[in-house]
């Protein structure tokens, strides 16, 4: 009887030490971080899970961004709209602070990059922005000289028919009234959108 006593108390003394120890445990866990020790946690974590965060944060904004390309590229054109000169002048300045080191990793990316780089490229030409690129960039080889070059390409853009002949103007480099843009050769000014006729005689 002593014993069973003994046993019975014992057993009652473990069953009630293990829940107060199962609810201290509980009530730590719960228990609420202070400002510096949560930022101290964080800090921990993100260092012990530095690859997986990146990594985890590299797949979401690329999801993002398949899902919102649009509203993105409308977003980064206004904001580019509005802060042009601010830009070039921000980027002007880093590329003068830091021209050494972004040449090198140019050329580096480059050199371990080139069909992705050609691949990019002939992607982008085919985009609006990319054909409105490449006519300005013809433009300037040829010696045009203008301000504003966004103007002048809607403008050109929008011109549908000869402005000294009248006739409909089409798109492409073959035809005798497809569109080119007519400038003074000596000052490289902007003059008309034309027909190829037309421009061959003023010439």
């Amino acid at each position: 009887m002593r014993h069973l006593f003994i046993y019975t108390f014992y057993f009652i003394y473990l069953l009630f030490f293990n829940t107060l120890k199962n609810k201290i445990i509980v009530y730590i866990i719960n228990m609420p971080l202070t400002k510096e020790e949560k930022k101290e946690y964080d800090r921990i974590y993100r260092q012990k899970n530095k690859d997986k965060i990146k990594e985890k944060r590299k797949d979401y904004l690329k999801e993002y961004y398949t899902n919102n390309k649009d509203k993105i590229n409308q977003q980064n054109k206004e904001y580019y709209t509005n802060n042009k000169d601010k830009i070039k002048q921000r980027s002007k300045e880093q590329y003068t602070n830091n021209k050494e080191l972004i040449l090198e990793n140019q050329k580096k990316y480059r050199e371990n990059n080139k069909e992705k780089i050609k691949e990019k490229i002939k992607e982008y030409n085919k985009t609006e922005d990319g054909i409105k690129m490449r006519r300005i960039k013809t433009w300037r080889r040829l010696g045009v000289i203008c301000e504003d070059f966004d103007n002048l390409y809607e403008k050109y853009i929008n011109t549908n028919n000869c402005e000294e002949c009248n006739v409909e103007l089409i798109s492409g480099i073959y035809g005798i009234n497809k569109k080119c843009l007519d400038h003074d050769h000596e000052t490289g000014l902007f003059r008309n959108v034309l027909c190829h006729i037309c421009n061959l005689k003023r010439k």
